[in-house]
């Protein structure tokens, strides 16, 4: 798999000069944009000097790069790869701050950013503002920024409708930048690439007009790749162009020589992503939250008949089944059998119990894993992300518990339908001695109260014997069980 990419920038239909840049380095596989602001040129140099920066930083690194498409997306080099884009924002964030401070004349001065690194079949977004990062995939668009601006926090907060968003004189306003302090947070994210998908790096001055992203899918999917970035910038100034326009855009093209196994891998991407998606757990996720999610898994693999949790065991992870069939079991007890697009295990997550039961593959049995560390890791840094997990745990656990009281309810109503296994009048054994007994040791302090007994008149001891008085039933209650009777 390569990927071709063309770019455009335009001052667009008010502005009288252009303060955004971009960056299109096939020789990194780097592609930026950036949306300086000002005034006075301060802009224009802040957004440029940022580009040149970045550019610059990755050079010096490429041995991370290279370390990076030698070892495969392991999470130790991956992390460096991730830890290097930061790093090269924030030089730059430092440079622009020195030279607003140094010089009255571009005081406050600083630039949006937003930039995607490709290697080894994945993608590496860094961002920084309100300018955005779209994928095009299989007709539908996803976007994989977050504005970092006013009306973004609003509407995240339920203060503001996107209506009212679009309306509001505070539009405009962006909440971080690069360049406006000495260091900024920068939102990165990796993700992977796979043929036929469509990227657009593009300023707000291009999705400001956008207002329905489908529009931009469509477009998005012209063949002619080209001529894409003019074709945008058109339909922005058509509809006003108030402001710079630029657009980036990146399509991925299967080799012919690797088709098969390009092919084996997006079916395996799509089938992650799918299966997270229906899982009840992350429900509430955007695409670009599932795609963070999919970031801390792992695959494993099971052949049939292997123990993958065992009962009273301890463990960390929530296991996600993508092909094959699992049995849980407790002790010899054969519980349930489940299939793809089922999870167990989730308790991990959130407490160190040992396992309740065991989990067996049935069949040769794929795998998604996420450990308690990565998972504790991932929502400290994304808090929304962390409140809607929290949401759906509850719901998944609130669920089950009404499941267990109704299956419970059941129990009892199945048991008060039934007859009282107690034994009636005519099943009593008119030999079995009915007499009350002696309290035992252990209840001798608590001693079962004597009934005296009338004592026989000489009509009794002429017509009854001695052995019929002992052994003769004394009457019994209805459903209750004389003592010593028969067990049913």
């Amino acid at each position: 798999m390569h990927v071709v990419a063309a770019g455009k920038t335009d001052v667009g239909q008010k502005r009288d000069h252009n303060e955004d840049s971009i960056l299109l380095d096939p020789s990194l596989d780097l592609y930026m944009v950036c949306d300086g602001m000002g005034g006075h040129a301060a802009g224009e140099i802040a957004s440029q000097h940022a580009v040149r920066t970045v550019q610059r930083v990755m050079n010096e690194s490429r041995a991370i790069l290279e370390e990076f498409k030698k070892r495969g997306d392991v999470g130790e080099s991956r992390e460096k790869v991730t830890a290097l884009l930061e790093n090269a924002v924030n030089v730059a964030c430092s440079e622009i701050f020195g030279m607003a401070t140094n010089d009255s004349g571009k005081a406050g001065m600083g630039t949006t950013l937003v930039l995607m690194l490709i290697a080894n079949g994945r993608g590496m977004m860094a961002h920084v503002g309100d300018s955005r990062l779209y994928m095009v995939r299989q007709g539908q668009i996803h976007q994989l920024t977050e504005d970092h601006s006013y009306t973004s926090e609003m509407i995240k907060r339920g203060k503001m409708t996107r209506e009212q968003a679009r309306q509001s004189p505070y539009s405009n306003v962006i909440t971080r930048a690069v360049g406006i302090q000495k260091n900024v947070q920068v939102d990165t994210l990796v993700f992977d690439i796979i043929p036929g998908d469509t990227f657009l790096l593009c300023s707000d001055g291009l999705h400001g007009y956008a207002e329905d992203p489908n529009d931009l899918a469509d477009m998005l999917s012209d063949v002619d790749l080209d001529k894409l970035p003019q074709k945008l910038i058109e339909m922005a100034n058509t509809r006003g162009g108030k402001d710079n326009i630029s657009a980036v855009v990146i399509r991925a093209v299967a080799d012919p020589e690797d088709r098969a196994l390009e092919e084996q891998r997006a079916s395996e991407v799509n089938l992650k992503l799918d299966t997270l998606k229906k899982i009840p757990l992350f429900r509430y996720l955007t695409y670009q939250e599932l795609v963070k999610v999919l970031n801390i898994t792992y695959l494993e693999t099971y052949e049939g008949g292997t123990p993958i949790i065992k009962e009273a065991e301890n463990g960390e992870e929530l296991y996600i089944i993508l092909a094959g069939r699992v049995v849980v079991s407790r002790g010899s007890q054969e519980i349930v059998e489940l299939h793809p697009g089922v999870h167990f295990g989730e308790m991990a997550l959130v407490d160190q119990s040992p396992r309740s039961a065991t989990v067996t593959a049935k069949d040769p049995t794929r795998l998604l894993v996420v450990q308690r560390r990565s998972f504790y890791t991932l929502i400290r840094k994304e808090p929304v992300l962390a409140v809607k997990l929290l949401w759906s745990f509850v719901q998944v656990l609130s669920r089950r518990l009404r499941e267990t009281n109704e299956q419970l309810s059941g129990v009892r109503s199945a048991l008060e339908s039934r007859d009282i296994p107690f034994m009636e009048i005519e099943d009593v054994d008119e030999n079995e001695d009915t007499r009350p007994r002696q309290p035992s040791l252990a209840t001798a302090s608590n001693p079962t109260p004597q009934v005296p007994q009338p004592a026989p008149t000489q009509a009794n001891v002429a017509t009854v014997s001695q052995s019929e008085i002992v052994t003769a039933p004394q009457p019994v209650p209805l459903g209750i069980r004389p003592p010593g009777g028969p067990k049913e």
